[in-house]
């Protein structure tokens, strides 16, 4: 029993999470937290911020930081104020991210009708907000020869989802990164430093609640194919991605690097038929 929860533990780890102030941050966060790790929780969202902290301060140790993880200055300033306080980071996930309402086609419309703008700031947000915090946060990491970067995929990296061209793009250029971050850590600075991806399914959020229900709660017919082809029938839980990134973040996955691994219900096996 000793060596499992060794092998699992990730009790005293520094772990800092970005995109802070959602709905799976926060599930994060607390798994983490009851794992006995430290959490710091980076979002541009500062009252969020504090309210979840303060929800969970009897958990353990979590701070927070405001941070736009696309703002450089602002991302080096928080790394800055972690290494000075907690003199390490152990664990970063890139929990920014997310479908924008300007990057996402209306049913009537097709890919012709699609705002550049808005497909930028789609690809700026879940690509670009992932690498910036990478670069900043793994250096250190790299500088230890030990670190685990986790970052946040979708299956709409794996599959075609449609209307959501700017998101998909972008997350699959995350895993792109994923891989190529994961080999190039690996052969320069060794074998203790690991970038992994988790590829979440369908969980039923603030974001995606217009898409996903009709105005009386149920479902619309996206809402409807999503569950088909979904093979346990039901939308995932935010909590229900904790277990895979804490072995991710733990020495039980100590030989996984590059991996982009679904936590999704079976939709990214399932052929419908």
């Amino acid at each position: 029993m000793n060596y499992i929860n060794s092998l699992f533990g990730v009790e005293k780890k520094v772990i800092v999470i970005t995109g802070g102030s959602g709905i799976i941050a926060t599930a994060l966060a607390e798994g983490f937290l009851k794992s006995g790790a430290n959490v710091i929780l980076l979002s541009r969202n500062e009252d969020k911020l504090k309210k979840i902290c303060d929800s969970f301060k009897e958990l353990g140790n979590i701070d927070y930081f405001k941070c736009d993880v696309l703002k450089e200055d602002e991302v080096n300033n928080s790394k800055e104020w972690i290494l000075q306080k907690y003199g390490r980071i152990d664990v970063l996930i890139n929990g920014a991210g997310g479908n924008l309402p300007e990057s996402t086609l209306k049913p009537e419309e097709n890919i012709f009708d699609l705002s550049f703008e808005g497909f930028k700031k789609a690809v700026d947000l879940n690509l670009h907000g992932t690498v910036l915090p990478t670069l900043k946060f793994g250096e250190p990491m790299a500088k230890n020869g030990s670190g685990s970067i986790i970052n946040i995929s979708s299956m709409a990296s794996i599959r075609a989802i449609t209307r959501v061209v700017g998101y998909s793009a972008a997350k699959a250029a995350v895993d792109n990164f994923t891989r190529w971050m994961a080999m190039e850590l690996a052969l320069k600075f060794g074998d203790g430093l690991r970038v992994n991806a988790i590829a979440p399914g369908f969980l039923l959020t603030n974001q995606n609640r217009n898409m996903l229900t009709n105005v009386d709660g149920s479902l619309s017919d996206r809402g409807k194919s999503i569950i088909k082809m979904t093979p346990f029938r039901r939308f995932g839980q935010p909590e229900e991605l904790v277990g895979t990134v804490i072995w991710l973040a733990s020495d039980a996955s100590k030989f996984v690097t590059g991996a982009v691994i679904p936590v999704d219900g079976g939709f990214s096996i399932f052929s419908g038929v």
